[in-house]
């Protein structure tokens, strides 16, 4: 059965494969990169690019990029320039629809002079005089001129990436939220979240069977909706198997922080969620006048993160999930010393079969620290549901609470632009990048449709039902 969509995520899943498999030998990627690239790049199959020789030079830059990527690039989503020459520059184009009409309407609309034709009537545009209006698209009877946009470039819509002198493709870092939407709609996999998949594995192995310091796994409750040719307990017995000391749930971190940030919502009558960090980034750097009424809380992940170090104070965390801005998220000053390395559900998969784990013949192991509410967080509209609940746990059911659901770039801003502007009738807004919330994060299995009834199937297993009681047990899984 296939488990990823494209065979860009194939090719990833591979590199990352090799690189965990020679990791935990003891081996330098580098040092036994023929080996890794003869596995990856065979001689009797079709080269993936020009020739097999720049295949190999690819495989070498996502070995960097699985060892950690460029250490003076600080961004988490980094581009492999040799793999990024293949897309036209982006911009209106004149299409083979170009009929060499007599009306010469697009002409006519431009008043730069970027149009001509040549002797069969056929426009042609000349990008050094054009500016990118659209006039001459909007008049052609044929609709023969289209706005071409690399995929990268349609997949953000913050406007962070760019063409640079080169043709490569450039990502501005104080624009880019981390999100990855990128990473999975190049077509050639030239943009690409970095890894920490090594670090981790000598984590786990300088660890000793958890004798010198204990390694901890938190799971985001979106692995509900992944890893479907097997049962969850399974991937959670998988996960344990790599050699960590415990798997908890970061939906235990969500309910601490549904019901701090329902007490804080109360208090300063307005809120805006900081559980997902490209939305957060989003607001700085977009909509700073709204900074202050970010909530103060930690993301759910660093708030487990806290709690576990707040009682064994030489441990290291590794938080699991869809997400690639929580890797830029964990960088921060006020996060770094909760979460040592992120990694994505597609490094999970690739970690399991670097030791040959088969999932679905393991015994199941239950996971079963949070509520309902707390699972919930990994879809759109469960930060919301989770406030409410608190809201009515803490006996202020008198509070007036308006909340707002967005996802996606494109809902989330009028929202704020209506909020910064003191236009929005709303009190509490609840903000995802991604399209259906965490389930629809860079770092999943699949990309289809967000399936948030999968996510409310596994909520409904919680057999802990109220907040207040996730809270007054959670010192038992210490």
């Amino acid at each position: 059965m296939r488990i990823f969509d494209t065979n860009v995520q194939e090719l990833k899943y591979k590199v990352l494969v090799e690189v965990a498999y020679q990791t935990w030998l003891g081996n330098d990627s580098f040092a036994v990169f023929n080996e890794i690239a003869n596995e990856i790049v065979k001689k009797d199959e079709p080269p993936m690019s020009c020739c097999i020789y720049k295949d190999r030079a690819i495989v070498a830059e996502r070995i960097r990029l699985a060892l950690g990527g460029n250490k003076d690039n600080s961004n988490v989503i980094q581009v492999i320039d040799i793999a990024c020459d293949e897309c036209p520059k982006a911009g209106h184009t004149i299409t083979d629809l170009c009929r060499g009409c007599i009306a010469h309407r697009c002409a006519d609309a431009c008043k730069l002079g970027a149009i001509t034709f040549d002797d069969e009537q056929i426009a042609h545009i000349d990008k050094s005089k054009c500016v990118e209006c659209g006039k001459c698209a909007k008049v052609c009877p044929y609709s023969a001129i289209t706005d071409f946009k690399r995929p990268c470039e349609r997949a953000c819509k913050l406007d962070a990436i760019s063409m640079a002198e080169d043709g490569e493709a450039q990502i501005d870092n104080d624009k880019c939220v981390a999100c990855g939407a990128c990473v999975y709609q190049c077509p050639f996999g030239a943009t690409v979240d970095t890894s920490s998949i090594v670090d981790i594995i000598n984590a786990l192995m300088q660890s000793e069977n958890n004798t010198k310091y204990k390694v901890y796994a938190i799971v985001a409750p979106a692995i509900a909706s992944q890893f479907t040719y097997a049962k969850l307990g399974q991937v959670i017995t998988a996960i344990r198997e790599l050699g960590f000391y415990k798997v908890g749930e970061v939906a235990l971190g969500a309910d601490m922080v549904a019901y701090t940030e329902a007490q804080e919502l109360i208090e300063k009558g307005f809120l805006t969620t900081s559980c997902c960090p490209a939305f957060v980034k989003y607001i700085k750097t977009r909509f700073p006048e709204l900074e202050e009424h970010i909530s103060h809380n930690l993301s759910p992940m660093a708030t487990l993160g806290k709690f576990i170090k707040e009682h064994d104070k030489d441990a290291k965390v590794v938080f699991i999930g869809p997400c690639t801005s929580k890797k830029a998220e964990i960088k921060q000053d006020h996060v770094k010393d909760w979460i040592d390395y992120v990694m994505t559900f597609e490094e999970l998969q690739a970690i399991i079969d670097s030791k040959d784990i088969i999932v679905e013949e393991l015994p199941e192991t239950e996971m079963d620290d949070a509520t309902y509410f707390g699972r919930v967080f990994a879809r759109i509209g469960g930060v919301t549901d989770a406030v409410t609940e608190a809201i009515k746990e803490l006996g202020r059911e008198d509070f007036e609470f308006n909340p707002l659901v967005c996802e996606g770039i494109d809902k989330c801003k009028p929202a704020l632009m209506r909020a910064k502007k003191g236009k929005l009738p709303n009190n509490f807004i609840e903000g995802m990048i991604c399209s259906g919330g965490c389930i629809g994060g860079a770092g999943c299995l699949t990309h289809g449709e967000a399936n948030k009834k999968e996510v409310d199937d596994y909520g409904k297993t919680a057999a802990i039902q109220h907040i207040e009681e996730a809270l007054e047990k959670a010192e038992e899984i210490m």
